[in-house]
């Protein structure tokens, strides 16, 4: 096998379908040295006129999002996101992953928006398209300026991390939990720290995730985790292990959605899977393909989260199952939306 970036999940730069340039290898013996190299992780600071986006599509619980970062070092070679790197000129493979784009104004642009007279308190997202907690968070600090805005105004806040190191905002989180202001979702995809260490090679380890879990439900954090994305043929087969350990470590609520390699993220996860497991590739790939029509990607709205087929199914019975059995009477408080301070300060009337 040709080189291997440890610590990257995708191992190549997939053509940017908006450039009419781009490197190949077609006659690799002509080439002095290799086209790519390990990457450093280099930043790039936006300045963006608006921070908070509507988010229209159904499948999605949520109506507004934020991302404070574009782009994430976690590197999950499956992440719907990566194509999204397309638009600023980079690749959805390894440009994905190592050129991160940073939103330094964000705080103050999210500040901005609440403070707009017509605005009613609706739940926002952090992230909805890239983690708001990757490593880089813990310097920046961005994601923490958010949670402080969003408590100074006693906003509601959803928030998706696969990173222990919303830990670090326990403080903001105890305090907007205490008025119903908040819902945490750990993203948990494998159990199997191997298969982990290689598709989400930047990301807490399954362990760390559950005591997250634990520790967020201790402090009263209304927390929840995601089985997602099911993969068949590689993590299916964890789903009643993991909705059981999530369950036992303090989890309110679960949800699930299956894979689905929509744009450059198939050929990215093609090249992964004959890389990792030449041995069941066709296996693996052509499940995936059973649960979306023949082909790896899926964008019909109410289809593509779930899959269709018997593998869909077979995949949905086993989740729903595990769910009944551990999850029975349990849900998630629902959002306050009555304590929205317009103007961030407290009234005297």
């Amino acid at each position: 096998m040709e080189e291997y970036f440890k610590g990257r999940g995708s191992q190549i730069k997939t053509v940017n379908r908006f450039l009419k340039a781009h490197y190949v290898t077609d006659h690799i013996e002509g080439l002095d040295e290799p086209l790519l190299s390990l990457p450093t992780t280099q930043l790039f600071y936006e300045h963006p006129k608006k921070v908070v986006n509507k988010v229209t599509s159904p499948d999605l619980g949520m109506m507004y999002s934020l991302n404070p970062y574009q782009g994430c070092e976690h590197g999950c070679i499956y992440c719907y996101a990566r194509n999204t790197h397309e638009y600023y000129g980079f690749s959805a493979g390894l440009d994905f992953e190592s050129k991160i784009m940073v939103k330094k104004n964000a705080p103050q642009l999210l500040e901005k928006f609440l403070l707009h007279p017509e605005w009613q308190a609706t739940p926002i997202a952090f992230s909805g398209n890239t983690d708001c907690y990757q490593p880089l968070e813990r310097e920046m600090k961005i994601t923490r300026s958010l949670l402080a805005v969003m408590a100074r105004y006693r906003h509601p806040v959803g928030i998706i991390t696969k990173n222990s190191l919303i830990l670090r905002d326990l403080d903001i989180l105890s305090d907007l939990a205490h008025d119903n202001l908040v819902h945490v979702y750990i993203s948990i995809t494998t159990l199997d720290e191997e298969l982990r260490r290689i598709m989400e090679p930047r990301t807490a380890s399954a362990g760390k995730r559950l005591k997250t879990v634990e520790a967020l439900a201790r402090a009263g954090v209304p927390v929840g985790i995601m089985n997602a994305p099911i993969i068949p043929g590689l993590n299916h087969h964890e789903i009643p292990a993991i909705i059981q350990a999530a369950a036992e470590h303090g989890a309110q609520a679960a949800g699930m959605t299956v894979v689905r390699l929509n744009g450059a993220i198939g050929k990215l996860f093609e090249d992964w899977l004959r890389k990792n497991f030449p041995d069941r590739f066709d296996k693996v790939w052509n499940q995936i393909c059973a649960l979306h029509g023949g082909s790896v990607n899926d964008s019909e709205f109410g289809r593509r989260m779930t899959g269709e087929g018997q593998y869909a199914e077979a995949i949905y019975q086993l989740y729903s199952a595990a769910k009944r059995k551990y999850f029975a009477g349990k849900n998630m408080p629902p959002y306050n939306l009555n304590v929205f301070r317009r103007g961030g300060n407290l009234s005297l009337f």
